[in-house]
């Protein structure tokens, strides 16, 4: 389908301006599953590297000015924030939000900020607020909190309790929030624990927001609920809460997949993005929301995986701009379904390609920023200068 007529092209490409997405610096370096990575010589080795790649990812699209960073993965002893953030502004880019690690380390085994031993609890909080300052010195305004905790077998442990330390332990860090700095509350059903998971769903992770104060909120990870979930409407219930404060950006068949976001369900992602568009056609104004991907590309090739996700993203959202509100009022007055659906599935199925292709160009970008990148050598060449340290036999690498 084309682009109706009555579309303001203006208005939608001053919105796709204001449509940026951070991507996380762990998803330029080599990853995999539980059993083994399958190495890429083009991947990231260390923090330079993963900030020069986000950095052309931002040069080919346009809106990815920041990256996320992890704590313990990014900053090894001696790293001085500031002079990873004034790196970083060499290459265009800002540090995004602030990921800190209560999972990695041995202690963590049976909880963090829910572990029955209050010296381990002590040592999580420490990490996170150690975490804050680095974020006050790096200039993030974003606390991005996952959580790893839970129990593998009934009786191991009291849920209730468990829930009473967490509330300890996130109002303790909100309070060492500055005023400029929100925190997003993550949650997942389950993995790596498979009997119950502390914050589970975005019920949960909604009541400890609202416990900690007013700069907590909820953030969304497309990938971490069940079949059949219905995430849409999680996320118009958030927003009509104030509580929706980000995403991470992923697709998922069965549960926590870290795929490519799109790559198995696109009318889902419209249909994410409509509710936020929706809402802020009734409001009058942009919703403060992180956009964020968190995507495990252990096959694909990192950075064009990251491009490919990013026009995803931007085409869905362009898509969800398209959609004729008054007449969906009028369908919804007579209760016509049938219409009502239809206005949707006609925004959802118009092919805003071209539209983006001379946005792109507008603002001097590649009207095709994947196939410039790839025509672009820097894969090739990167390739060659990491890929010689990797081992070639089949064994593992960290």
């Amino acid at each position: 389908m084309s682009i109706p007529q009555r579309v303001d092209e203006q208005a939608l490409g001053l919105r796709l301006d204001r449509f940026q997405i951070e991507t996380p610096s762990w998803g330029y370096a080599d990853t995999g599953t539980r059993f083994g990575k399958f190495l890429q010589d083009a991947a990231a080795r260390t923090i330079d590297e993963k900030l020069a790649d986000a950095a052309e990812v931002h040069r080919y699209t346009g809106c990815c000015p920041t990256v996320a960073v992890h704590v313990l993965w990014d900053f090894p002893p001696g790293t001085e924030p500031e002079a990873l953030a004034a790196r970083a502004a060499q290459l265009g880019i800002r540090i995004g939000s602030i990921n800190p690690n209560v999972f990695q380390d041995q202690c963590y085994k049976f909880g963090s900020l829910a572990n029955r031993d209050p010296e381990i609890r002590r040592r999580a909080v420490q990490h996170i607020l150690d975490s804050i300052e680095i974020g006050r010195a790096v200039g993030s305004r974003l606390l991005s909190l996952w959580f790893a905790d839970g129990t593998n077998y009934p009786g191991q442990a009291s849920i209730r309790q468990r829930k009473q330390w967490f509330h300890e332990g996130l109002r303790a860090v909100h309070d060492a929030l500055p005023g400029d700095m929100r925190m997003l509350i993550e949650y997942k059903p389950f993995e790596p624990a498979f009997y119950h998971t502390d914050i589970a769903d975005w019920g949960m992770a909604c009541a400890f927001a609202r416990h900690a104060g007013p700069q907590a909120k909820v953030l969304v990870d497309t990938g971490h609920h069940l079949p059949g979930c219905n995430i849409e409407h999680i996320v118009a219930f958030l927003i009509d809460e104030d509580m929706l404060g980000g995403f991470h950006f992923n697709d998922r068949k069965y549960a926590d997949d870290d795929l490519t976001m799109g790559s198995i369900d696109p009318y889902q992602l419209f249909r994410i993005l409509y509710e936020i568009t929706a809402a802020e056609v009734q409001l009058g104004h942009d919703l403060d929301i992180a956009y964020m991907v968190d995507q495990s590309h252990n096959l694909k090739p990192k950075i064009e995986a990251m491009i490919q996700t990013v026009m995803t993203a931007q085409e869905h959202l362009a898509k969800t701009l398209l959609v004729d509100h008054a007449a969906l009022a009028r369908a919804r007055a007579c209760d016509d379904l049938v219409q009502a659906e239809q206005i949707l599935k006609d925004a959802y199925q118009t092919d805003v390609r071209p539209l983006l292709a001379d946005y792109r160009r507008a603002r001097k970008l590649p009207a095709d920023p994947l196939q410039a990148f790839r025509e672009s050598g820097y894969a090739a060449r990167v390739a060659r200068e990491r890929g010689a340290g990797k081992p070639r036999d089949g064994s593992s690498y960290a």
